[in-house]
């Protein structure tokens, strides 16, 4: 199952919607899709979705799909690498009344940098992520917060050390 968030922001995300339901329509894309449409005013055709659902179901509809194909905000990109599932991300875009500027985009970067997932830059280039996704593996998630606590309990305990030493 694919699942598709758009996100919780005021602004809508109608060409993620409107490329897969095309996609799902001509048979370019055959699993199951379920989406989190936000708030778009397009109305998907070919697959699912309802504008919100609980935390709880989104986390479970992330777990329980085989590609999460998102906007690229922290909350899901984030939820959906550290259950270890493929990513695919399409960045909201100002130039499309998407949000107020393009720092998806630089977030999209700096995660597919680290191999954590795809980025679709355009929509057009969402079938070719989701074929590659099918032989692609990504780089196991490693937090950077996990990390810092880690050298911090380190440097705590040689304080500690030399405190008593």
């Amino acid at each position: 199952m694919i699942f598709v968030s758009v996100g919780s922001q005021k602004f809508q995300m109608n060409r993620l919607l409107m490329e897969l339901d095309r996609l799902c329509g001509d048979g370019s894309i055959r699993q199951e899709v379920l989406a989190q449409t936000g708030r778009c005013s397009y109305r998907p055709v070919h697959f699912r979705g309802q504008p919100f659902y609980p935390r709880e179901e989104m986390e479970q509809a992330i777990q329980a799909c085989d590609l999460l194909i998102c906007h690229g905000g922290t909350g899901t990109i984030l939820s959906g690498i550290r259950m270890g599932r493929k990513v695919i991300v399409v960045p909201r875009l100002s130039r499309y009344g998407e949000h107020v500027d393009d720092h998806q985009q630089d977030l999209a970067a700096a995660f597919e940098g680290k191999g954590y997932l795809l980025v679709a830059w355009e929509t057009g280039d969402i079938l070719a992520m989701v074929e590659h996704a099918a032989v692609w593996t990504p780089q196991p998630y490693v937090s950077n917060t996990e990390h810092f606590v880690a050298m911090l309990r380190d440097l705590l305990s040689k304080m500690e050390a030399e405190k008593h030493g």
